[in-house]
This record gives structure tokens, C-alpha cells and sequence, in this order.
């Protein structure tokens, strides 16, 4: 019978960015630390995971997928480690706008990216399409090296859409529509080579309440 791996998928804990009303875009080139709010949301995740079982603890490079998994870590007794290629989405001159800032300012190319993210880049960044060829090399081999193992994986908004869609064999513009609020988990099992998304933002054990930001 093939191995049974369980991943979990994270968005990190809030930021002063994600919490802004309206909310602004925080790509690649905003590297905020988490807030009050997000260093809590990391609080209730190392509560959530340490009778998980894990096996490994694993983030993106960026300062506030790292504290979120540094508090997964501690309560699991890990070392957690970054990995390279799991940035958050480069957001191009888009960087700390918000949405209705955006379509003012750039009507063409918001609404081309609106329409169908994974062919239209956010005006001189990335598309879709181009966060999924540089994440999910680094997710196989991350489900290769814990076959039969759990391990959690903490990343960003725009990375966690285009992997579960991928994962779940949606159209990529679909991953639009996977909301990721901020420290929610993602269940994938893997049976062999077979992936299986179990739960897609998963907030039940956070202790904050919802915000308009999800």
C-alpha cells in the first residue's frame, strides 16, 4: 500500500499591510514583519501543530512566512528552514497600491489581470502562471524527500492559490477564488503520487476574529 504524506499548506500570520483599510498589495519587495494580530494567528499555529506529528517545518524566505513558522516550529521542536522560490508573487508597480488605486490608475492591465491572472501578469510582475513554474518544483520535492511523513510548508496569499489549484486540477485563473485569510491551513494528502486537498482555509483554530481582508 503506498505511503501516506500529509502536508499542510500555511499563510503566514497578518502584517500592518494585510490589515490596512482598504488593504494594499504586499508582493515581493515588502518584506513586513508580522503584526500584534499576525504574531498571535502564529501563537494559535504552533498550538494547532505540535501534537501534529511533524516531521519538518518549512517557509519561504520572507520575514513574515519565516516568524510564522518559527512559532510552528518551537512547539514542535523543530528547526525550521527557508527556502528559496517560494517568495511571494511579484506585484510589479502594483507594490503597497490598493485595488481601486490600481484600476484608476492602470484600467487595461488591472482588468486583463482580473480577468484571467494567469496569462496577464500585474503590470510588470508575474502572472499566475509564472509563481506556479517557480513554486511547485520546490513542492514535489518537498513531498518526495517525507514520503510517508508529515511536514508543514508556510507561504503567502498568491503562492497557496495557484498551488491548490493546481493541485485540486483547476483552470489556474481559478485560484483566484481559493480565499487564503491570514494563518489558515491547507490539508493536502498525498498517496503516492496522488494528491488530495483535504481542507482549503482552514481558520477553526485561530483565536482572532474574521476580518474583511480574507
Amino acid at each position: 500500500m503506498p505511503a501516506l504524506t500529509t502536508a499542510y499548506l500555511v499563510r503566514h500570520g497578518a502584517t500592518s499591510a494585510n490589515e490596512r483599510q482598504p488593504f494594499v498589495l504586499q508582493g515581493d519587495a515588502i518584506d513586513l514583519p508580522l503584526n500584534e494580530n499576525g504574531l498571535r494567528q502564529a501563537q494559535d499555529l504552533g498550538r494547532f501543530f505540535a501534537s501534529r506529528g511533524l516531521r519538518a517545518a518549512y517557509s519561504s524566505q520572507m520575514l513574515r512566512a519565516r516568524q510564522t513558522v518559527e512559532a510552528i516550529a518551537a512547539e514542535a521542536e523543530l528547526v525550521p528552514t527557508a527556502l528559496p522560490g517560494l517568495q511571494e508573487c511579484n506585484v510589479g508597480v502594483w507594490e503597497g497600491l490598493d485595488w481601486d488605486t490600481i484600476r484608476a490608475r492602470h484600467p487595461e492591465a488591472c482588468q486583463a489581470f482580473l480577468t484571467d491572472p494567469a496569462v496577464h501578469p500585474m503590470l510588470g510582475g508575474e502572472s499566475y502562471q509564472h509563481v506556479l513554474e517557480r513554486v511547485l518544483p520546490v513542492w514535489n520535492e518537498l513531498v518526495a524527500r517525507h514520503a510517508g511523513e508529515a511536514f508543514v510548508l508556510v507561504t503567502h496569499n498568491v503562492v497557496n492559490r495557484v498551488l491548490l489549484a493546481s493541485l485540486l486540477g483547476l483552470e489556474l485563473r481559478q485560484g483566484a477564488l481559493l480565499r487564503q485569510r491570514n494563518g489558515c491551513v491547507n490539508l493536502i494528502e498525498i498517496v503516492g503520487d496522488k494528491p488530495h486537498v483535504i481542507t482549503v482555509n482552514s481558520a477553526f483554530h485561530l483565536t482572532d476574529p474574521p476580518s474583511a481582508a480574507w
